[in-house]
């Protein structure tokens, strides 16, 4: 029993790690930390509580039988320190201190630097953290304090709020329609250089839903990524989709057909309940929200691509 009255914390945050990611190398990235770091921890917990906890495999490492034993405990001691330390910020009432944000990779690009940067000015105690992801930050383990997302969340014990719809539109550069004619009508842009998505079907599914039949194929070049799609875009590489407001702003492109209802993108606001009133995340929260809210719609009317 001594040997786990004595087990460093640290020992435990590396080997859910290590177990998730399955490899040192993935887990020194989530963690932050050097390989060789973590794995002189996982030797060090194995030593210290007398088993085998990873074997090594071609692909990385798996869990022993001792370790997949361990997992429910630790998993649950992860949890309970995650709760303890929301709990304990919700009742930090300084205004100083860091906020941990969450945010797509295309918000934090092209819509939050404006907004960060006033924010620093206006509260320059205020530290931030911005994760620039397209997975899901988990609000209830600290993760992020704050989360700009593009659907609806689910999570329980979070507090959400719509802040409206990012209109999006099709686009080209002026050097591509310069070249082919701009289409009038949904079967001309079938003839065009359509950019599209590899891997993510969010777009297709809501097109199959107001009537439009599109697959893979139709798509000249394919990304998940939306940075690129606006840069394809500029390039001349074809018509896209991009967000309206960025479009309006971006001197080298032109809307195409801008009648047509492409499905837009709810953004919503969320935190964790027992943080949301902390002086210093309630702040943030207001500063994301005045400086979001000029770029959205409030129509309803606009077909909405829900969650992924």
């Amino acid at each position: 029993m001594d040997r786990i009255d004595r087990l460093d914390w640290t020992l435990i945050q590396t080997f859910l790690a290590v177990a998730a990611e399955g490899s040192l190398s993935g887990a020194a990235r989530a963690l932050g930390v050097s390989q060789p770091t973590l794995g002189r921890q996982v030797r060090a917990m194995e030593e210290q509580l007398g088993i085998t906890l990873f074997y090594r495999q071609s692909k990385g490492l798996r869990l022993s039988a001792e370790g997949e034993a361990l997992m429910p405990y630790a998993t649950a001691m992860s949890n309970a320190a995650s709760g303890l330390a929301t709990i304990a910020a919700g009742h930090d009432n300084s205004l100083q201190g860091t906020v941990r944000i969450t945010a797509s990779e295309f918000t934090a690009m092209y819509s939050l630097p404006p907004i960060l940067a006033r924010l620093r000015s206006d509260h320059p105690d205020i530290q931030i953290e911005l994760n620039a992801t397209d997975l899901s930050e988990n609000l209830l383990f600290r993760e992020a304090d704050i989360a700009v997302r593009m659907y609806r969340p689910t999570q329980l014990e979070v507090v959400t709020k719509k802040l409206g719809v990012l209109k999006l539109g099709f686009f080209a550069a002026k050097s591509y329609l310069d070249q082919r004619c701009a289409p009038s009508s949904v079967d001309e842009l079938m003839q065009h250089d359509l950019l599209g998505y590899d891997r993510s079907e969010r777009f297709i599914r809501a097109a199959a839903k107001m009537g439009w039949q599109l697959s893979r194929d139709d798509f000249a070049f394919r990304c998940d990524s939306q940075q690129v799609h606006c840069e394809m875009i500029r390039m001349g590489a074809g018509i896209g989709v991009m967000a309206c407001a960025l479009g309006a702003k971006l001197p080298d492109v032109e809307p195409v057909l801008p009648d047509f209802p492409v499905p837009g993108l709810e953004l919503w606001l969320t935190t964790h309940e027992a943080v949301r009133h902390t002086p210093r995340v309630a702040a943030v929260w207001k500063v994301l929200e005045d400086g979001l809210r000029p770029e959205l719609s409030q129509d309803s009317t606009i077909p909405i691509m829900h969650s992924p």
